[in-house]
């Protein structure tokens, strides 16, 4: 059953972001790098700490998993946008390979909690933690030097580990989903250091 609602959500983005991707009206497209938000992290840095409303209830707070789990923040731009829709159901089907490296995925987008729950379920479903950065806008993002002037977020992958430093940064292209493979080998690069 898991692996069917697993099936069903992948089909349902194969299926849905091409027709945003086609409609300008709901999100332009063409090339989106990053333009003017400028990174205020390193690789080496301490991960600024914060505590952001969940989607499942309550907030979580980055410091709670210090000392006990390796953690992946994946920024995205906002619910809805069509790499977006691709890129999270995806770790769905890869949460093992997170698991394996004592890793906890948290999502992080500038939407409110009520747009995040009706696009995940969307989606299907989302396995891991989903957290909101509306308010403040962008609050958090703007911390790590990841929010556009226009209020999205970039699209942006951060591994910190167990003592709470960043280890990898990769700030991506809105337009292109990010390599799992490369997320996955810098997590096991981490683990095999401890």
């Amino acid at each position: 059953m898991k692996q069917c609602i697993r099936f069903t959500a992948f089909m349902v983005c194969l299926l849905v972001a091409p027709a945003l991707a086609d409609n300008p009206k709901v999100y332009p497209v063409g090339s989106l790098k990053p333009v003017d938000s400028v990174l205020k992290v390193k690789v080496g840095d301490p991960a600024p700490d914060f505590e952001l409303p969940a989607l499942k209830g309550g907030t979580v707070r980055l410091s709670d998993f210090k000392g006990k789990k390796n953690v992946v923040l994946s920024f995205v731009p906002a619910a809805w946008t069509p790499v977006c829709s691709d890129q999270w159901p995806g770790y769905n089907l890869a949460m093992e390979l997170f698991d394996q490296s004592n890793a906890k995925l948290i999502g992080i987008s500038v939407d409110n909690t009520p747009t995040q729950y009706a696009w995940t379920k969307e989606m299907g479903g989302i396995e891991f933690t989903i957290l909101s950065d509306f308010w403040p806008h962008g609050a958090v993002a703007d911390t790590y030097g990841l929010l556009r002037s226009s209020g999205e977020a970039e699209r942006a992958l951060i591994i910190i580990d167990m003592k709470g430093i960043i280890r990898y940064i990769d700030v991506h292209d809105i337009n292109l989903r990010p390599d799992l493979g490369i997320l996955i080998g810098e997590l096991q690069k981490l683990n095999q250091q401890d």
